[in-house]
């Protein structure tokens, strides 16, 4: 099976697809794989979390550690089809809460595809009262 980088530190599968991403997110955030999400993200990266603003694998690793450490059960998102334009993707994710995740991944030198925008937490609008 294909891995990800060395520079990675991490081996484990590649995401095949932009949409591959968010099922490999859920199987790492469940088995508690700090490093295993780090690998997710091109080193470069930028992760925001509500007012969280994270940059770099160093501060992902640190911002997924914390949150690993409060919180074990990660529910499965329903992956929505990513839109494409060549090396680029948006890759979109709605947990059963309603919440949404937007990322924006790019296609790496070995096949694979890592996010290098990750907005977590997109609360969807409530509908008006008076509809």
């Amino acid at each position: 099976m294909t891995t990800t980088p060395e520079a990675s530190g991490h081996h484990a599968p590649l995401a095949l697809e932009p949409e591959d991403l968010a099922r490999l997110f859920n199987e790492r955030a469940n088995a508690g794989d700090v490093e295993g999400l780090v690998a997710l993200y091109e080193r470069d990266a930028v992760l925001a979390a509500g007012k969280v603003v994270a940059t770099g694998h160093a501060e992902i690793r640190q911002f997924y550690a914390d949150l690993l450490a409060r919180k074990s059960d990660f529910p499965a998102a329903e992956t929505l089809p990513a839109l494409r334009s060549g090396d680029l993707a948006m890759t979109f994710a709605r947990l059963p809460n309603g919440t949404i995740s937007a990322e924006t991944a790019r296609r790496q030198a070995d096949g694979g595809w890592r996010w290098l925008i990750d907005q977590l937490k997109i609360k969807p609008l409530q509908a008006d009262k008076a509809d």
